[in-house]
């Protein structure tokens, strides 16, 4: 739990990133050995991208760091609970573990049945949860009252 607070800690530093260029803040990275291997947060609007999720961009960075497109052995943190898209993404790279922080009520995978997951994968939610819901939730307000 606590080498899990510990990159998450990492993720939520890629999320603020995201929040200073004007993007969702939500940041990923993916940790394999006990080695950072891909770090990354939301660039839809600056890729113009709707695909430039952070754990899509951080999956897609460690499958090239590690010339392998199947992450079992790796753990993918990520600030904001995966949605479709991303869960499956994460299915087609046979993640071996995701642990994310703050749910996604709407569209998070977790509310779709069948789970869009590799049915092997380990999932944790709710690492710092607070905080990492907390930076969304700060975000969005402030979007609401035009910055």
């Amino acid at each position: 739990m606590i080498l899990d607070e510990y990159y998450m800690r990492i993720a939520l530093k890629e999320a603020k990133l995201a929040l200073d260029k004007g993007e969702i803040p939500v940041g990923a990275i993916v940790v394999c050995n006990d080695t950072i291997v891909a770090k990354a947060h939301n660039q839809t609007e600056q890729l113009n991208d709707f695909t430039a999720h952070a754990e899509m961009l951080a999956l897609s960075s460690a499958s090239e760091y590690l010339s392998n497109k199947y992450l079992n052995q790796c753990t993918l943190y990520v600030t904001l609970e995966p949605c479709m898209m991303c869960a499956g993404a994460t299915y087609w790279t046979q993640i071996g573990k995701i642990v994310y922080g703050a749910s996604d009520i709407k569209r998070g995978f977790s509310n779709f049945t069948p789970s869009p997951t590799h049915p092997k994968v380990q999932i944790v939610s709710g690492i710092l949860a607070n905080e990492c819901a907390s930076l969304l939730t700060d975000f969005f307000s402030r979007e609401r009252a035009g910055k």
